[in-house]
């Protein structure tokens, strides 16, 4: 009996892994039969229903970071891990600063992730608190990514010889960071004419610190994302053709179609100074948004620039409901960092322009005065002669 109970058991032991890997299949069998049976609901112009406040707030990174390799994919330990730090920074980037702390003094954050590092700290001045990236990585289709690029190791791929350089932050290889001309130089996000990260896109990524939320707004011939960092509008036109005039608007000139219940989005003449990785004058961006449940809207793009990359590249997530409404985002570009920041670098060409004066003037000072050294040098052996 003992050893009719052990057979049995290890038959079971034996059975159990193949019964296993059956239930993932069969699992991953269902819930693509759920994503293909789910109907989205229609709106009065018989449209799939895209309408709403929406968010992509994510911790996933557009980019993968290196140590993940080609994963795609996060185990569930490191998607605890990773939750448990977003809660944790919240928690501490809540606690009340020293009233009487001065100026200069900022507090040391034990939570600060990468991005938030390399921004300066605190982001400008900005405790935790009031940033808000994210709690959670990014799923799709269930699955926890480690990028919203889909390249095989989440970053961009390379690019063909001779292609131009990416330019530097602001685009057009001149503005931003490091150029204090003008205003005009400056980068878009930074003057508030747009929002800052490809909120807007496209493609459209959400920017890693806050307001990462936005209203689609269906008609039947115009599809309108309103994004609310910078207040900016995506217009789409339903059905048309791409501007001939030489024209390049603010996120492009796009066009749409619906694929079933797929909206479509064919976007051409982006400007330069929205330029991605190094992209504009031929840069196309073929966008899709698919409602895949109640609370989930697939978003996949695709890039595409044959005089910068051999083939098309992209990635892809899914946007959540927005639990509230969007406001407007009142920056302006009379804001006080813009004038700041110019009157800051104009005070440093004038101190440096005194302190070059100044050098200039004890350099032209040292000959005269070596000179009559060796003048009074020549005359005070004569004097002790006599």
């Amino acid at each position: 009996m003992k050893r009719a109970a052990i057979l049995l058991l290890g038959t079971a032991l034996c059975v159990a892994p193949v019964a296993l890997t059956g239930s993932i299949e069969a699992a991953a069998q269902a819930k693509s039969t759920a994503k293909a049976a789910y109907k989205a609901p229609r709106n009065a112009f018989g449209q799939p229903d895209l309408s709403g406040f929406w968010t992509n707030n994510t911790m996933t990174p557009m980019t993968r970071r290196a140590n993940y390799g080609d994963r795609l994919v996060f185990t569930p330990e490191e998607v605890k891990q990773l939750e448990a730090q977003a809660e944790a920074e919240v928690e501490e980037g809540n606690q009340p600063t020293d009233p009487n702390a001065p100026a200069e003094a900022r507090r040391e954050s034990t939570n600060t992730r990468p991005e938030f590092a390399a921004a300066g700290g605190d982001v400008g001045g900005y405790d935790r608190g009031w940033l808000d990236p994210g709690h959670s990585v990014m799923r799709v289709n269930g699955e926890p990514r480690t990028s919203l690029l889909t390249t095989p190791n989440g970053q961009f791929p390379p690019r063909k010889a001779g292609a131009p350089p990416v330019p530097g932050f602001g685009g057009g290889g001149r503005g931003g960071m490091g150029s204090f001309d003008s205003y005009e130089t400056r980068s878009l996000g930074e003057r508030c004419i747009i929002g800052f990260g490809r909120n807007g896109g496209p493609p459209m990524f959400p920017n890693g610190f806050y307001n990462n939320n936005y209203e689609f707004i269906q008609t039947p011939d115009t599809v309108v994302i309103q994004v609310e960092m910078n207040h900016d509008l995506r217009v789409i036109r339903l059905n048309g053709k791409h501007r001939t005039d030489g024209v390049r608007p603010y996120f492009g000139d796009s066009i749409g179609w619906w694929e079933g219940d797929t909206l479509v989005v064919e976007t051409v003449n982006i400007p330069r100074s929205q330029q991605f990785a190094g992209s504009w004058e031929n840069l196309k961006v073929t966008e899709r948004f698919t409602r895949v449940g109640d609370k989930r809207i697939h978003y996949q793009f695709t890039v595409d620039d044959p005089t910068i990359w051999e083939k098309p590249w992209g990635g892809e997530y899914e946007f959540a409901p927005l639990a509230g409404r969007i406001f407007e985002y009142a920056c302006h570009e009379g804001n006080y960092a813009l004038p700041g920041i110019l009157g800051g670098a104009r005070a440093e060409e004038q101190a440096a322009a005194e302190e070059a004066a100044a050098k200039a003037k004890a350099d032209a000072a040292k000959p005269a005065a070596k000179g009559k050294g060796k003048a009074a040098e020549v005359a005070k052996p004569a004097t002790a002669g006599e």
